[in-house]
Parts: C-alpha cells; structure tokens; sequence
C-alpha cells in the first residue's frame, strides 16, 4: 500500500476461517434497568467469560432473525422488538471480521435448542452495577464492551430526562 506521502508498506490482512462473514451480538434487556450476559467457555482464553450473546447470520438469513434464534438459543428468550446499533469491527487493521450489535426489548421465554456444548449460565446484571461488571475479570471481551456502551448511553439520557 502506498500512503499519500509516499511511504509504502506490506500488511498481512488475516482472512475469514469460515465461509460465514456476518454475526450478531444481541442485548438483551429484561426492562430499562435489567440485560442479560451469558457465561461460557472462551477457548481462545481458555476459561469462562461473560460476554453478550452471539452467533452467526446463517446464509440468508436476516439480521433480526439470526438475533431472535441466537437469543432462543442461548438464552433462553424471544424479542417482540430489534433495533439496530452499530456494526463494529473485530480488529480492521487486520481483517474484515464485523459483528452487527442490535439490541432486544420485550422479552418472553421461548427456547431452541443450540450448538453449544454445554448450557449457557444466564447471568442478570443491572445498568446501576456497571462499575462491577467493568471490573470483573471476567467479562473481557471488547465487543460486550462496545454493546455495554450503548445501553449506558441510554440510561444516562433516560435518567437526566
């Protein structure tokens, strides 16, 4: 690549290890003051995280749709509403790899079964214990950590009105 000063360099970009480009990662809020994470097993750290729910956009599938199965399948919930956040990006320096972050209202319980190799733990936090989940060492990845931006975004304009 050459820049417009003329310096020139090499990148290495790391491609898709799947035909499967799209995902989705879902916030599930039970009310204005209530979301859902889930714990699961992060091979990549090789220990339990807590992370929003994800997964990927089956081939034709719509964004809303692929959050609903996603939610039914690792939470244990349907949304009566979607709203679109913000797609963001995994590292763009080095790959394409994007997730859409949307989030779900009006929750019911509805289940599917999943792919996942064990049950998902399930866990309620609250936006008024934000400060705790930030700090847990658990809860790590940057894209819950983009999605969580959001919903506190949204609460500090529903609170100072």
């Amino acid at each position: 690549l050459t820049f417009s000063n003329g310096q020139k360099r090499v990148y290495e970009r790391v491609g898709p290890t799947t035909a499967l480009h799209r995902a989705v990662l879902i916030v599930p809020m039970l009310d204005d003051e209530t979301f859902l994470l889930v714990k699961e097993y992060s091979v990549g750290v090789e220990d339990y995280t807590l992370s929003f729910p994800k997964g990927a956009v089956d081939s034709g599938e719509k964004l809303f749709a692929a959050a609903d199965r996603e939610l039914m399948e690792e939470v244990g919930f349907s949304a009566e509403k979607y709203t679109f956040l913000k797609d963001v990006y995994l590292s763009p320096n080095y790959m394409r790899h994007h997730i859409s972050i949307v989030k779900a209202e009006g929750l019911s319980e509805k289940s599917l079964i999943g792919d996942e190799p064990e049950p998902l733990e399930v866990v309620k936090c609250k936006l008024s214990q934000i400060d705790a989940l930030i700090e847990n060492p658990k809860f790590i990845e940057c894209r819950s950590f983009a999605a969580l931006l959001f919903i506190w975004k949204n609460h500090l304009e529903s609170v100072s009105g």
